[in-house]
């Protein structure tokens, strides 16, 4: 049998794996060792252990453990939520008022932790008891849960754009740069079908417990620059040092995560059980994720080695597509691996595949890894498998069925098809502001 027939039964080999209960990390390692005994006989051992002192070695991996521990601190720090009271002061009197403030929220939220899920578990048990008592329909609160909580994909510093720059050997400050258009639209337009919807069917109570209510301007300004400051802070700490050249990633990770020590600690909150379940949260989600990293290395590595690469690259010339073409085949593949894979398994299973390719066809690297986050993102929310409806499943009240959290996030689908539509039709959205900042890392 040829190397290359081989390199093509390693996808089928490991979704069988998956669909018979083996974990993501555990199925990719086998397959890899398996197969790369065809290729480097008793050898394959040696091989591997290489694989994993080069991944090991890679500095900027040093920048997950910071940004997952700050994360944790920060779910018990209370800046959610104070950021909760202070945005319901100002937007809760707008049409859909409650979800906007979730939205918003959210983006914030997810501009200070970095993990993907964190956010949506962070604001759907605060917005969902509220948004119900007001009379919001479960489809509405399902949908803006989880595509607040998607955010976390997109908005910097994402863990997924970390990752990414890892394996594509890409300047993180370039990335998390590139994502702040694409996320400030996909926002506008999430929360812009917020507010139509309102107009057009608003809530049964929709102006209910508004937190603002009565309250004078001095009293709000103070509240707002209360709430607002600590959580600014950190953003243009973690943010501004990176996009600046300031900072590398694991020093800016660092100062993160000390500030949310230092959060917590004003908040009162900061004991020595906190820090427990916080230092425990961070080693198992970064074991798991450097696993998961490790694994796909292996995984890749072989697939290469048995000709993979020439297998693809010869699809590719058999179907005869231009640089476009090319694009949105790859799109594809991660919007189906997305369904079935997270999404360290997709970078770290389709990125070696993909830059050669990219190369080739002279794509930009930087509105491709963009273009990636979006479908990545969508793939988060999309039926039937839909990641996000897991995660809402774990805190959403008995009456909120499945149907209505799919029924929910399908608007917000529409809306990142539609971001991913003007990233295609306007590369500069994702190119232009990484010439335009000073990026040193």
């Amino acid at each position: 049998m040829e190397t290359e027939t081989l390199a093509v039964l390693m996808f089928p080999a490991v979704i069988a794996l998956l669909l018979l209960g083996l974990q993501v990390s555990f199925s990719l390692i086998a397959v890899g060792f398996l197969f790369g005994w065809v290729l480097y006989d008793y050898r394959v051992g040696i091989q591997l252990f290489n694989i994993i002192q080069t991944t090991a070695s890679q500095f900027l991996l040093t920048a997950v453990p910071p940004f997952i521990l700050m994360g944790c601190v920060l779910e018990r720090s209370g800046i959610a939520e104070r950021l909760f009271r202070v945005v319901q002061i100002w937007v809760g009197r707008l049409p859909n008022g409650l979800a906007l403030t979730t939205m918003a929220m959210a983006t914030m939220i997810a501009a200070t932790t970095g993990i993907v899920g964190a956010v949506e578990v962070m604001i759907g048990l605060m917005a969902i008891p509220a948004m119900q008592r007001l009379g919001y329909r479960n489809d509405l609160i399902a949908g803006t849960v989880c595509a607040g909580g998607s955010l976390g994909t997109m908005i910097p510093p994402s863990l997924v754009l970390i990752v990414y720059a890892s394996v594509a050997n890409l300047s993180v400050g370039k990335l998390f740069a590139a994502a702040i258009l694409p996320g400030i639209l996909m926002v506008g337009l999430f929360m812009l079908y917020i507010i139509v919807r309102g107009i057009l069917a608003p809530p049964a109570v929709p102006y209910a417990d508004t937190e603002g209510e009565g309250m004078t301007l001095g009293r709000k300004l103070w509240l707002t620059l209360v709430g607002l400051l600590p959580a600014t802070a950190l953003i243009v700490a973690v943010l501004g040092t990176i996009l600046l050249g300031i900072a590398t990633p694991t020093e800016a990770a660092s100062v993160g995560a000390l500030g949310a020590l230092l959060l917590a600690a004003a908040d009162r909150r900061l004991n020595g059980r906190m820090l427990r379940d916080a230092f425990l949260t961070t080693v198992r989600l970064t074991s798991m994720i450097l696993l998961i990293v490790v694994a796909g290395s292996m995984f890749s590595s072989i697939f290469r080695g048995l000709g993979g690469n020439d297998v693809v690259r010869g699809l590719v010339d058999a179907i005869q597509v231009d640089a476009l073409g090319l694009v949105l085949l790859l799109l594809a593949i991660v919007f189906v691996a997305g369904f079935i894979l997270e999404w360290v398994s997709v970078l770290l299973i389709c990125l070696p595949i993909f830059v050669p390719l990219l190369d080739l066809y002279g794509v930009d690297p930087i509105w491709f890894a963009m273009l990636t986050f979006v479908m990545l993102q969508t793939s988060y929310l999309t039926p039937p498998m839909a990641p996000s409806i897991f995660y809402l499943k774990g805190i959403a009240p008995p009456g909120m069925t499945t149907r209505q959290m799919y029924a929910g996030v399908l608007p917000f689908i529409l809306c990142q098809i539609v971001v991913l539509a003007i990233l295609i039709a306007v590369p500069s959205l994702a190119t232009w502001l990484p010439t335009v900042l000073v990026t040193g890392f």
